[in-house]
């Protein structure tokens, strides 16, 4: 037997099968152009973090015109949060899209290229937001079939808030972004354009690395550089400082674990035949392990004190940031929702991935909350579409949309279905 439903003019005469995967896929493709047309106004007017004001003016009339319960903004400055009711009682799950994009001028060649100079949805932020609009839109059309209420949470600032501002997760979470009412479990995706449309990555346990952003300065005494004898050379100080501390990763940290120790940056002196008073250093150190990182923060104070110390030197370290804690994929939760993802992609689609090195804000939410996030392919080689993330050429294959939405919308209503 067959239902006959309605979802306004667009899905007017469509008809849908009675299991809701079903059901939900045939919504999502007849909302294929909409997706498309949603993520590229988007990335025709990208906004850096902190500034998402028109992207969240947009989601938020999106969500009320949809009918969503709760629309509040002004959560973690630019932040939207909005609650969808179901017809029967049950718990409440959330569903977090990330908004900014990234001081990148855009080198891709497109009808809907950036608007906005030196700005570019280049992590993927603009489909994210359009899958998660689109699964409200799928849902509020569901609403006697749902038990409990879905939280969407569109979040400023996952970048990283500007120097000397607050923002991301963690404010939201400060801001009440989880409160009244509190989910039981948060569920996120990240679009990824290194794995082809129509896969998913997942990892459970430890899935990306904390991250966190130091900054060194190593002071000798400045001098004329004939006469290195009568001053401290900071730059040469740097130089074993640098190599000391790779030691923290080969000689001091359990060979079984993951740890990254970079530094990005070396700035000092400003004249061939000065040797400068102070040089400095910036970097960023990433692990799978709290305690991991906890002892390589300390082991860092102790190498660059005994390096210093040899040559007369001194330093200072501030743990800067962005910082991120270690997004960890709560494993029973993971296990839960496999079968449900299976089911709409196909087993041999969804594939167990090793931990990334990169890292993710969502980890503020699972520190409250169970959280589950995965990786959406976006990728497509004979289209040109391979671009890493963060770069100038960085762009996704938009076929990518509708299975996001087909995958977010049942793994939400799966959890509401064995929470009920």
């Amino acid at each position: 037997m067959k239902l006959v439903c309605s979802i306004g003019a667009l899905l007017a005469t469509a008809c849908f099968a009675q299991t809701r995967e079903e059901r939900i896929a045939r919504t999502a493709d007849a909302l294929q152009t909409r997706l498309v047309e949603q993520r590229r106004d988007f990335h025709r007017h990208p906004e850096l973090s902190n500034r998402e004001e028109r992207t969240a003016r947009v989601v938020a009339e999106k969500l009320r015109a949809l009918g969503l319960d709760d629309v509040r903004t002004g959560v973690g400055k630019h932040g939207v949060v909005a609650l969808l009711k179901g017809a029967k009682p049950g718990s409440v799950v959330a569903w977090r899209a990330d908004m900014d994009a990234l001081p990148v001028t855009a080198a891709i060649d497109v009808p809907y290229k950036s608007q906005n100079p030196g700005v570019h949805h280049a992590c993927g932020h603009d489909a994210h937001m359009a899958i998660a609009l689109g699964v409200a839109e799928a849902l509020s059309h569901m609403r006697d079939q749902i038990h409990g209420s879905v939280k969407f949470i569109f979040q400023p600032a996952e970048e990283g808030a500007p120097a000397g501002e607050e923002g991301g997760a963690e404010l939201m979470i400060k801001e009440g972004a989880l409160d009244n009412p509190r989910p039981s479990a948060i569920f996120g995706l990240h679009i990824w354009s290194l794995a082809p449309v129509g896969t998913v990555q997942y990892t459970s346990g430890p899935a990306m690395a904390s991250a966190d952003t130091f900054s060194i300065a190593i002071r000798g005494k400045q001098v004329h550089a004939a006469n290195p004898h009568l001053g401290v050379d900071p730059i040469t100080v740097a130089a074993g400082c640098i190599l000391a501390l790779q030691t923290i990763r080969s000689r001091r940290i359990d060979p079984n674990e993951a740890m990254v120790l970079s530094i990005g940056s070396i700035h000092g002196g400003n004249r061939h035949n000065i040797i400068p008073g102070e040089v400095k250093l910036a970097g960023t150190l990433r692990t799978f392990n709290e305690s991991v990182r906890e002892n390589a923060r300390t082991m860092m104070k102790q190498t660059l004190g005994g390096c210093t110390s040899t040559y007369g030197a001194s330093y200072a370290i501030d743990f800067v940031g962005p910082s991120y804690p270690l997004t960890f994929n709560d494993p029973a939760l993971t296990a839960e929702s496999l079968p449900e993802m299976e089911r709409v992609l196909g087993k041999s689609n969804i594939v167990a991935a090793k931990p990334m090195t990169g890292s993710e804000d969502f980890s503020y939410y699972q520190k409250v909350i169970p959280g589950f996030f995965w990786f959406l392919g976006g990728g497509n080689e004979k289209l040109g579409i391979t671009a890493a993330h963060h770069t100038p050429e960085f762009n996704i294959d938009e076929a990518a949309l509708a299975p996001g939405v087909k995958l977010a919308a049942n793994q939400l209503l799966d959890y509401l279905d064995r929470h009920k």
